[in-house]
């Protein structure tokens, strides 16, 4: 398929879109450019349902690789591209399923939760996935007799530990972009921002969780930050998501929380930052990157994704 050299890239997004009846699904840590021409925007809870309910025949995922992965196992007979192959997680990467299966092995007697940020492998060994959005009500569900393993983010673990009361084993991985905000720099901007309200996601590390005024996914914080009545926010995530609250509320002002090192945008996903409007056109011209996995493998995630979805 091949359009008129000279079109915009927008443009050509468009007709790409009509010709392939594609959806384009994306993340809120997008770059604002794909936000926009996005047919859906949400969190990872957000997007697996929004994938599980097209009737595209053609889903152009603009996010990481597990997100893609994840609307691939909901959608096995539909085409799964994305941007740029290269667009990983160091959480999914941090938990290989190999390793997983040995620390499961080792605990026979343990139910195996897996947050959603890891790979179709590693979620084919688990017995129930969630998000940050659904986290508290997947660790309730569960019998409180059977100990829990918690994989791979262990500050979303802590935090689950201490909102829920489970006690659970955590795998010791973490967010390159949560870890790195500097509790420092936090309260240097709540001393010269003293009316401002901390909203930060549970990837972060708990020093900067503690000052926090409102703790939650993605969703939720902009969901706190553009119906609240205060005015001024430090936000503790990834800063994309700043874009969608500016167009919710213009008015207020959000200030993104720095990382510790101030010669790099270190509050920025390098991962999700890969993907372009050019690398879209792309995908969709050429079908390509394809994400494809064994049957078997799909088959096994699907079972603790339905276990989540189920609970609504």
């Amino acid at each position: 398929m091949s359009l008129a050299p000279a079109m915009d890239v927008f443009d050509e997004l468009d007709e790409l879109k009509r010709a392939r009846n594609a959806v384009i699904l994306a993340h809120y840590y997008q770059e604002s450019d794909i936000q926009d021409v996005a047919d859906f925007i949400g969190d990872s809870l957000q997007l697996a349902k929004a994938a599980r309910d097209t009737k595209a025949d053609v889903i152009l995922f603009c996010g990481v690789h597990f997100m893609a992965e994840t609307a691939k196992i909901l959608n096995p007979d539909r085409v799964v591209v994305v941007p740029d192959m290269k667009a990983g997680c160091s959480l999914a990467d941090g938990c290989p399923a190999p390793a997983l299966k040995a620390w499961k092995d080792a605990h026979p007697e343990h139910l195996v939760v897996s947050y959603i940020n890891c790979t179709a492998d590693t979620k084919a060994l688990s017995d129930i996935i969630c998000t940050s959005s659904n986290a508290v009500r997947v660790i309730e569900s569960l019998p409180t007799d059977r100990p829990i393993l918690f994989a791979p983010d262990r500050n979303l673990g802590a935090y689950l530990v201490q909102k829920t009361g489970r006690p659970m084993d955590l795998w010791q991985s973490t967010c390159i972009v949560h870890e790195t905000f500097s509790e420092r720099k936090l309260l240097d901007l709540m001393a010269a921002h003293p009316d401002a309200k901390v909203i930060a996601h549970p990837e972060c590390e708990p020093p900067v969780l503690r000052h926090a005024h409102h703790i939650g996914s993605t969703s939720s914080l902009l969901t706190y930050a553009t119906t609240t009545p205060h005015q001024t926010f430090i936000v503790a995530t990834e800063p994309g998501i700043i874009h969608q609250m500016q167009k919710a509320r213009p008015g207020a002002n959000y200030i993104p929380l720095p990382g510790m090192d101030d010669s790099c945008a270190c509050n920025e996903c390098p991962f999700m930052r890969l993907n372009t409007p050019e690398k879209m056109v792309r995908a969709l011209r050429d079908l390509e990157p394809r994400i494809e996995m064994p049957e078997a493998t799909r088959l096994a995630a699907l079972k603790p994704l339905e276990r989540m979805m189920a609970l609504g």
